[in-house]
């Protein structure tokens, strides 16, 4: 039995996190070390603007597909001030696709289509005969089908097939969302393909899943995509309290959710909304939208985890919640001319803008961090390809008001 086993039947969980946390800090970089204390100094710099921003954050990403450890085309997880770049992420890659080609279509940089389609040429290259996605990094084990995994990696193939109108791009779509319409519970939950990687249960936020089909409903309608994701979203409202919060809707942590599961839970209500055009989606949407609208501070600060009365459970920010959320109240003032969700999503860009990375190294110049400070508990002393990749989806819908 080795020394971490032992130890870990000794001491209680708590305070092993927090000494393993404790050695990992110790291993920091000196620029590491100088971005913790600016963090905990609350240190922020100007305001660069949404278009700035965007270039730095997608140059970042560009970066990061470079990077990666495994150098196979897809982006890497992160890169961490401890350990490097990470290997290449298949959930996340499949969720950025859109990002790149949506910002090609923008036309600041000439290589943003090509580098999505070297994305979506690595995730054919490691789908399952079944159609799904292995969760977790390309590198980890077990290598297992994931719902969840499948579903955001749907969305990108999705937005392939649509740009590039490839036959292989269409077909791997298909073989994902029929996948996921036949391993569907009656009740429109997926439970048989769990992630091995967070606590077991039903998980609200899954409804992320249901947008991936929603995208291929719009690509190839008539094959029962929208249906089944709106059966599941159906089934998630019915997790919804009156206060607008989601049962069921954290990765490991039901009672203290993280923004960023927030945020995928009400992103994939609005898409049912989108989709459907039923404003019963619409009215879910607003209760939870509103209830976090009520705790971001006027200097855009949101809260990393909240309890069901929506009071604060942590001192730090989760950045890509804060960047999903920010997308939600954004779409939902275009849909209602709510101008409180619009002043909302204002100030949470501001905040992510003005703590964006302007100088530094390559690895981090441009990166978003897990959490702000750096050194809270999602993604700690990390930078996120789906921080970064949320980031660039809220500014550029706030650039596109103006």
């Amino acid at each position: 039995m080795s020394f971490r086993s032992t130890l870990s039947r000794m001491v209680p969980q708590s305070l092993l996190t927090a000494y393993y946390d404790y050695e990992k800090a110790k291993q920091l970089s000196p620029e590491g070390r100088a971005l913790r204390a600016s963090d905990a100094a609350k240190t922020f710099h100007g305001d660069i603007g949404n278009q700035d921003a965007i270039e730095r954050i997608m140059d970042w990403l560009c970066r990061a597909q470079d990077q990666s450890a495994t150098q196979d085309g897809g982006v890497a997880r992160d890169f961490s001030l401890t350990d490097g770049w990470a290997a290449s992420y298949p959930e996340t890659t499949g969720y950025i696709i859109p990002t790149f080609l949506s910002e090609a279509r923008q036309g600041y940089r000439e290589d943003l289509a090509s580098r999505a389609q070297r994305m979506t040429d690595w995730l054919l290259s490691i789908q399952f005969e079944n159609g799904a996605f292995q969760g977790g990094k390309v590198t980890q084990r077990p290598v297992v089908p994931v719902t969840f995994n499948t579903g955001q990696i749907l969305i990108g193939l999705a937005a392939a097939a649509q740009v590039f109108e490839r036959s292989d791009y269409v077909d791997a779509m298909h073989k994902a969302a029929s996948w996921l319409r036949d391993t569907q519970d009656e009740d429109g939950a997926w439970r048989a393909f769990a992630t091995p990687y967070a606590a077991p249960g039903d998980k609200a936020y899954e409804t992320h899943v249901s947008w991936g089909l929603f995208e291929a409903e719009r690509v190839a309608p008539g094959h029962g995509y929208g249906e089944a994701g709106l059966k599941q979203v159906r089934w998630a409202l019915g997790l919804q309290r009156e206060n607008g919060w989601f049962d069921q809707c954290c990765l490991n942590d039901p009672k203290r959710p993280l923004t960023h599961t927030l945020g995928y839970v009400l992103r994939g209500v609005l898409e049912a909304y989108r989709l459907s055009n039923d404003k019963m989606y619409l009215d879910a949407g607003l209760k939870t939208a509103r209830a976090l609208e009520k705790k971001l501070k006027k200097n855009g600060y949101l809260a990393g985890r909240f309890y069901a009365n929506w009071q604060k459970a942590v001192p730090w920010v989760c950045m890509t919640g804060t960047a999903q959320i920010s997308s939600c109240w954004m779409m939902l003032y275009e849909w209602t001319g709510d101008e409180a969700l619009l002043e909302a999503s204002k100030r949470a860009n501001k905040f992510l803008r003005t703590t964006l990375i302007l100088d530094g190294s390559d690895s981090i110049r441009g990166g978003i961090r897990g959490s702000y400070p750096v050194s809270g508990d999602y993604g700690r002393w990390e930078f996120l390809n789906w921080a970064a990749k949320f980031t660039v989806d809220a500014l550029r819908q706030e650039e596109n008001l103006n």
